[in-house]
Order: structure tokens, then C-alpha cells, then sequence
């Protein structure tokens, strides 16, 4: 298994660092991302894409981790976008090159109060009457949900919660008679919204995939979250280890640097060795994903289990070597570490997936 970055690869993460270097402008964030093909990457060439794959991601969600760039193109490019690709041709037709020209947000909507990262658990139902369906439920932490010009919802149209038979994924325009949209951030800042939807009729058009057969391609795409999500937290994790390693050769206590204590190089090197370990995690998730492998989920349950520990490990120790700073707004260390710590409850937290990952 090859770990190491082709040219093209490295080309891109070194155009994606000199981007975040450089001095973006906010307000045109997302325009230029589709200026630089940015929100083709994912997407074939048949469908108007650069036919790029799960390690360009990566590689580019590293650098955008590393700038703290805050962008949908996790809930966009990465979850919506994701199910896009595996819906039919008309579908893709219909809504990708809006997507990939910045003209269209997304937002998917699976995790309900106390089912998160459990698409198997959705109690929202979406019943078939008039040759088309009416939702009724409620929808939590949907990434993006207020800022989205088009939701992807799962609902049960079969079976009981519990059962990954009888879920079916439908594209909801947020302005529906019916759908109630309560807006609110992470704690890092990031936009999300709860959804509730009352009522909410919708042809038959607005389903994708066979009915009662959404389960797998949204497991799929969640599975790519996570990589994409680890990818961003090793490019944050990187920042605070290295704001940590400066800030020691320059921080004095009793006329020397505290860089100069045995002790503190040793929590250091933990740090160091906590980040290595994260990295390497994510390299063979996101290769085993890539090629198929039979204990790909395995990977990606070790993965995003590594960043609930080893991420808040490295977060928590650069705050507290850094000191009282650690956690003002004069410090980007303080704004890292909230992203770190809302990274470890998205997709499921540590516990949840140590005992997927337990159950083989």
C-alpha cells in the first residue's frame, strides 16, 4: 500500500496551502473554490468533474484544516455531493453543475435525537399517498441545513427502527409548506440547524434511489465524512503541534525558554507521536475505502475513534502548555481547539465507534 503523494497530489496540496496562506477573501470564499475547480474534485469527467478521488480530497481537506477555513464543502462537495454521485444520470445532470459552479449549497439530514450516526435508527416517516410521499419528523445537527439551497432527508418508508431495509433518501426544497428550519453553530462556529418537518408533501420525483434502498450509499457517504473529517483534523491537529513547539522556544520561565524543560519535550514528543499515529490511521482508512478492502469500516470506526482521543489529547495539551493565552482570541490555538472538540461529536463520538469497531 502506497502512502506517498503523487505529483499531481502534491500539487494540489501545495496550491491549497498557498491558497490559505495567501489571504483569501471571505466573502467571495465559495466563488473561489469554484474558480479553482475546488467543487469538481470529487465528481467524473463524464458529469462535467475532474474525475479526482477519495485521496485528493483528503489531501485538500488537510490544508483547509490547516488554514481553519471555515466552508460547507464538508455538507456540500463531501455529503451531498456524495449522494449525488450515486444517484441516476437525470439527477446528476439536473444538479451538479450548479453544485460544482458554487450555485447550489447541500445538506443532509440522517442524525434524530438519540440516533446519531445510525441511519439504521431514522423514525422519520415518510408515508405514500397521491402517487408521491408526506414527511413527518424531526432531523438534528444538519450541517449547513440554514444556508442550504436543497436538503437530502432520510426517512422510513418500511420496516421499524433498527431495521437498514426501508430507508429512502428525498431532496427537499427548504421552503416547503411544512419545513421548519431553527438555525444555530457548533461550537466551533461552524452552521447547522435542526429540521422538523410537519406535514411536507413531495411528488415522486423527489426520491433518490429505489425507495427502501437508501441505507448502503448514505452508510457509504458517512463513511466518507469521516475521512474528510479526519483529514481536516490532522491539518488542525498539525497547527496546534506546531504552535505549541514555537511557542516553547520563546516562552520564558525562570530566565529560560520552557522549551529547555525535559518535561515538557516529553509531553511534546507525546503530542508528536499522537499526531503520527492519526495520520497513519487516516492514510489506510482512506486507501482501504479507495481499494475496496473488506476491513475498510473496520479502518474508519479506528479513525474517527482516533481523533475523539488522540485529537483531544493534542487540543488539550496545547492549551494548557500555552497557558492562560491558550484559550483567548488573540491565539488561533483557542479557535483550533473548539473545532477539535465539535469534530469529535460529529458523525458519532470515540465510544460509539471503539465499540463498532469492537464488534467487528
Amino acid at each position: 500500500m502506497n502512502f506517498s503523494l503523487s505529483d499531481e497530489q502534491q500539487m494540489l496540496a501545495d496550491s491549497a496551502r498557498r491558497f490559505v496562506q495567501g489571504g483569501y477573501q471571505p466573502e467571495a470564499l465559495w466563488r473561489q473554490f469554484a474558480e479553482l475547480g475546488w467543487l469538481a474534485l470529487p465528481f467524473d469527467e463524464d458529469d462535467g468533474g475532474l474525475g479526482a478521488g477519495l485521496v485528493e480530497t483528503m489531501v485538500l481537506l488537510e490544508e483547509l484544516g490547516r488554514g481553519g477555513v471555515t466552508t460547507p464543502y464538508l455538507a456540500t462537495v463531501v455529503l451531498g455531493g456524495g449522494i449525488l454521485r450515486r444517484a441516476d444520470a437525470a439527477c446528476r445532470a439536473r444538479y451538479l453543475p450548479d453544485l460544482m459552479a458554487g450555485d447550489l449549497q447541500l445538506a443532509l439530514a440522517v442524525d434524530e435525537q438519540e440516533r446519531v450516526f445510525a441511519p439504521e435508527n431514522t423514525a422519520l416517516q415518510a408515508r405514500e399517498e397521491g402517487g408521491g410521499f408526506v414527511l413527518n419528523g424531526r432531523k438534528t445537527v444538519v450541517l449547513n441545513g440554514d444556508q442550504a439551497d436543497r436538503i437530502l432527508v432520510l426517512a422510513r418508508t418500511g420496516g421499524e427502527p433498527g431495521d437498514q431495509r426501508g430507508l429512502s433518501l428525498f431532496l427537499l426544497d427548504p421552503h416547503s409548506p411544512g419545513v421548519t428550519l431553527t438555525p444555530h453553530r457548533l461550537v466551533d462556529g461552524h452552521r447547522a440547524a435542526r429540521l422538523q418537518l410537519d406535514g411536507v408533501r413531495l411528488s415522486a420525483d423527489g426520491l433518490i434511489f429505489e425507495k427502501d434502498a437508501a441505507f448502503e450509499p448514505v452508510r457509504q457517504v458517512l463513511d466518507e465524512a469521516i475521512l474528510a473529517l479526519g483529514a481536516e483534523a490532522v491539518g488542525a491537529l498539525s497547527v496546534l503541534l506546531d504552535d505549541t513547539v514555537e511557542y516553547s522556544k520563546t516562552r520564558k520561565q525562570f530566565g529560560v525558554p520552557i522549551g529547555s524543560f525535559q518535561v515538557l519535550q516529553h509531553r511534546m514528543a507525546d503530542m508528536f507521536m499522537a499526531l503520527e499515529q492519526t495520520r497513519s490511521l487516516l492514510l489506510a482508512a482512506t486507501l482501504k475505502t479507495l481499494e475496496g478492502h473488506d476491513d475498510a469500516r473496520q479502518a474508519v470506526h479506528a479513525l474517527k475513534a482516533r481523533i475523539g482521543g488522540a485529537g483531544r489529547h493534542i487540543a488539550q495539551e496545547a492549551v494548557q502548555l500555552h497557558g492562560g493565552m491558550g484559550m483567548t482570541d488573540e491565539l488561533a490555538v483557542g479557535r483550533y481547539f473548539k473545532r477539535i472538540t465539535a469534530m469529535d461529536g460529529l458523525f458519532g463520538g470515540a465510544d460509539q465507534h471503539l465499540a463498532a469497531f469492537a464488534r467487528g
